[in-house]
């Protein structure tokens, strides 16, 4: 994505207050924590300054975007990553992590757009893919048939004339269970008929 930038190629400066208010000194204006994230989506560049000490807390703030991200549910970073990355405050290595983590994501940025042109040819176009995905909807299909025969009112069709039916009088067990088998054997020729479709 290309970088947007303000005239003679100076990045914007953003002020934050003690009241933690941002202020936007290009355009006049105060803005949030998503106006920030949606500035570096877009590519244009910034800095943040505590407005009474001009000291540059970019960093922070950035960590914050992250920080409001990762709590909206818009989790990129895994624990163990996060684990790691603790571990390494105050070691010997500390100093390159960062170089490390910057050309990583260099090389990430770089090859983003290479990278979802393969992940859609590897989905779009593979076959097993299509199956799993068509095996799904069938699956769905007759779960959603099975469920009209078990309950018509959940599906919004009218009750059959049997089911409308007032309740009636007591049948002895011997033709109740003659019923109930045969109602059973229906379901299940049901069942099968649906399960052999295709």
């Amino acid at each position: 994505m290309a970088r947007k930038s303000t005239p003679d190629d100076e990045p914007t400066i953003i002020k934050k207050y003690a009241n933690r208010r941002l202020y936007n000194t290009a355009k006049s204006s105060y803005v949030t924590l998503d106006n920030l994230a949606e500035m570096v989506r877009e590519g244009e560049d910034f800095v943040v300054r505590d407005a009474k000490s001009g000291e540059d807390i970019t960093r922070s703030v950035l960590t914050q975007i992250i920080f409001e991200e990762e709590a909206k549910g818009q989790n990129m970073l895994p624990a163990n990553f996060l684990r790691q990355l603790i571990r390494l405050y105050g070691d010997t290595l500390q100093g390159f992590v960062p170089s490390y983590l910057d050309a990583s994501m260099d090389t990430f940025a770089r090859n983003q757009e290479k990278m979802r042109d393969q992940v859609q040819t590897a989905f779009g176009s593979n076959p097993a893919m299509a199956n799993w995905e068509a095996m799904t909807r069938k699956n769905m299909e007759m779960f959603e048939n099975a469920m009209r025969m078990f309950s018509p009112f959940a599906t919004g069709m009218p009750p059959s004339d049997e089911q409308a039916a007032p309740a009636k009088p007591a049948k002895t067990k011997d033709v109740e269970l003659d019923d109930l088998k045969a109602q059973l054997a229906d379901m299940q020729s049901r069942l099968t008929k649906l399960s052999g479709d295709d």
